[in-house]
């Protein structure tokens, strides 16, 4: 049985730990990592791995990652969760190990999901009680040739400058946020991004890139993202420009977790399902699908059975940036607008102000960068 859920049944009212943030940073047969943990109010914790993974956990695994960030001995930590928890001294300690091996796991492996993984418990993105994730929108420019109603431009007065940039990082990160995604526009056009995704990993946050992705074709650029701490990519791929398959070559062998996201239309229907195949013959594992138009609901449905059958794993919580045609619509696969919204995520435009969702800008709940996130997430 799963050790996230193994003490469930025996659980009564334990008084959880206290609410707070612990650290540990560690080397293991040479290789260092980080651990961030925060533990809520109500026992529960986000785990966070090398500022590239987010683990959610229950309020007993959350014990478990306590004990292993403060070095407690394995037969104490056992015996502490035997008697919290009234549980057998020795399943506790074989749960402890199992964590203890699982993290271990997490620590070589490559290419992490940057939400969850292994049997650590997922919680879908609108169910969660705090705000996991932050999409800033350094930009809403776009490249030459782009056609300038998908980036509403006339949103925003200004974009912010570096520091300010840094600035809302630093006060998502005191408020708990732990993940954080560059969008646009197009992100790679701010020539600051390698200092702010680097600025990210100081913090220890997960950081994201949703892009076009034609920069990362260069190699260079791409190892200084990797280099600074990006963790994960969004591509938007544009199935007739050779500089899109070129960039997801350049990726895929990279330890970056990689989702192509593909905007089904008219012009593309019919040969979507090969555009698919080529994804899969190119070794991505990972992708996102939305439709330009209603009338292409049907064929999008029949595109997700596609994508099963090639292994190809939909992606539905992520964003997408405004540079690609209806962003909102499905980013969930039940709901017209993202459930999250507001709540698990929000989003930044590029003069600070802060919305529940991208394209929601009837409801700007205030100014990152004015404003202090209590009245922020009030709102």
């Amino acid at each position: 049985m799963n050790i996230l859920n193994r003490l469930t049944e025996r659980f009564s009212k334990v008084q959880p730990l206290p609410a707070g943030t612990h650290h540990l940073q560690a080397t293991e047969d040479e290789k260092p990592y980080r651990l961030h943990l925060r533990l809520q109010k109500d026992g529960s914790g986000l785990l966070i791995l090398n500022a590239s993974t987010v683990l959610q956990l229950n309020s007993t695994a959350a014990e478990y990652a306590f004990h292993f960030i403060k070095g407690t001995e394995p037969n104490e930590a056992a015996e502490q969760i035997s008697k919290r928890y009234r549980v057998d001294r020795k399943i506790a300690l074989a749960d402890f190990a199992n964590f203890a091996d699982q993290i271990h796991t997490l620590i070589s492996t490559p290419d992490l999901d940057p939400a969850s993984f292994l049997g650590f418990e997922r919680v879908a993105p609108h169910s969660a009680d705090t705000t996991l994730r932050l999409d800033c929108a350094l930009t809403y420019q776009l490249p030459e040739n782009t056609q300038a109603q998908y980036a509403p431009v006339k949103r925003v007065e200004r974009e912010l400058s570096t520091d300010e940039w840094k600035l809302i990082m630093d006060k998502a990160w005191q408020a708990g946020i732990p993940h954080i995604i560059f969008t646009g526009g197009e992100a790679t056009l701010r020539e600051d991004l390698p200092q702010l995704i680097a600025h990210a990993e100081k913090n220890g946050q997960v950081c994201g890139l949703l892009t076009d992705g034609l920069k990362l074709a260069d190699k260079d650029y791409l190892e200084t993202l990797l280099q600074t701490g990006l963790d994960h990519v969004m591509l938007i791929l544009q199935p007739n420009d050779p500089r899109s398959w070129k960039a997801i070559e350049t990726i895929v062998p990279q330890d970056l977790f990689l989702t192509v996201h593909l905007t089904l239309n008219n012009k593309n229907v019919e040969d979507a399902k090969d555009i698919l195949q080529k994804l899969a013959n190119l070794a991505v594992e990972n992708i996102s699908l939305s439709a330009a138009e209603d009338s292409l609901t049907d064929e999008l449905l029949e595109l997700q059975d596609t994508a099963n059958s090639l292994r190809l794993t939909i992606r539905w919580d992520l964003p997408v940036p405004y540079s690609s045609s209806n962003p909102v619509v499905y980013e969930t696969q039940d709901d017209e607008i993202p459930a999250g919204a507001g709540k698990a995520w929000m989003y930044v435009e590029p003069d600070g102000d802060v919305l529940p969702a991208q394209g929601e800008a009837d409801k700007v709940l205030g100014n990152f960068l004015r404003d202090d996130w209590e009245s922020i997430s009030k709102n």
